[in-house]
């Protein structure tokens, strides 16, 4: 790892139509540019809020013609900045019908770094009717993602990931530095868990969380959470934003991760167990 850096994070309230989304992310990735930021992140699913399947189905493209990543391409290359596009919803190129919600890191010349597919497909039912069913929309992926930027390596994720500290922990005991976390929280469960969460994730692993989110109400009354955050390795929330959409910033100290694992070294300290046999009529059994 080498030298401090400005991390932003937007917090998006993305709409149904790519284009106006891909313009409300260019304009706040160009004003976190201007304050000083060298990695810039935007929400899951940046690109489009579509409840409806069979419209999200026919308004995904593959990556070759994905407007939103193309324009992030450029932009990229524009401002001289890292790029993380949260996520997108992206036609698979095997042909499965269901998509990819797929994050792309994009290097500051243009080229994607790296890609991550969504893991954790949120399917549940909320207190006051609400449903998600991801997988039947989305093909989950079955790889977790390491890159590296200049000032260490950042673990790839999204989301519904967020409750699953396995892969945060694989994550970190194969190099991570930092994790990223764009989101698009639902409000109750935002409300409930979304800080205390992020700051685990943080803590348990010594790393920098950068988890940009989207906020407000979307199509069809879906409502999310907002409060994008930046929380370093000790768990302290460098910054957090508003409800509204913006960007925030910190800089961040890449030396803060040695201090913070040296001080707790639990990373150095797992050992191999038996796991416990499951009980006939258990969740883990079914």
């Amino acid at each position: 790892m080498s030298g401090r850096f400005k991390a932003a994070c937007i917090q998006l309230s993305s709409g149904r139509e790519a284009e106006p989304n891909t313009l409300a992310a260019s304009t706040l990735i160009r004003r976190a540019r201007a304050e000083g930021a060298d990695l810039i992140m935007t929400p899951e699913v940046s690109d489009m809020m579509e409840p409806t399947r069979a419209l999200r189905v026919a308004k995904a493209k593959d990556e070759a013609s994905h407007a939103m990543l193309a324009a992030f391409r450029d932009l990229a290359r524009e401002i001289g900045a890292w790029l993380l596009l949260g996520s997108a919803v992206v036609r698979r190129e095997d042909g499965d019908e269901r998509l990819a919600n797929r994050s792309f890191l994009i290097a500051p010349d243009g080229a994607i770094a790296a890609r991550y597919d969504k893991i954790h497909m949120f399917d549940v039912e909320l207190a006051g009717g609400e449903s998600y069913r991801e997988s039947n929309a989305f093909r989950p992926g079955e790889a977790a993602v390491l890159a590296q930027l200049p000032w260490g390596m950042l673990g790839m994720t999204v989301c519904y990931d967020l409750r699953f500290p396995q892969l945060y922990r694989a994550l970190a005991q194969a190099g991570a530095d930092f994790l990223s976390i764009p989101s698009a929280f639902t409000l109750p469960t935002g409300r409930a868990h979304w800080h205390v969460l992020m700051r685990a994730r943080a803590i348990e692993n010594g790393a920098f969380v950068f988890a940009p989110a989207q906020w407000g109400e979307h199509a069809q009354g879906r409502k999310t959470y907002g409060h994008s955050l930046i929380v370093a390795p000790w768990g302290d929330i460098l910054a957090e934003a508003e409800d509204g959409t913006g960007y925030i910033i910190a800089e961040i100290d890449p030396a803060a991760v040695a201090e913070a694992r040296g001080s707790v070294p639990a990373l150095r300290h797992d050992r191999p167990y038996a796991a416990p046999r499951r009980k006939p009529g258990s969740l883990a059994a079914q």
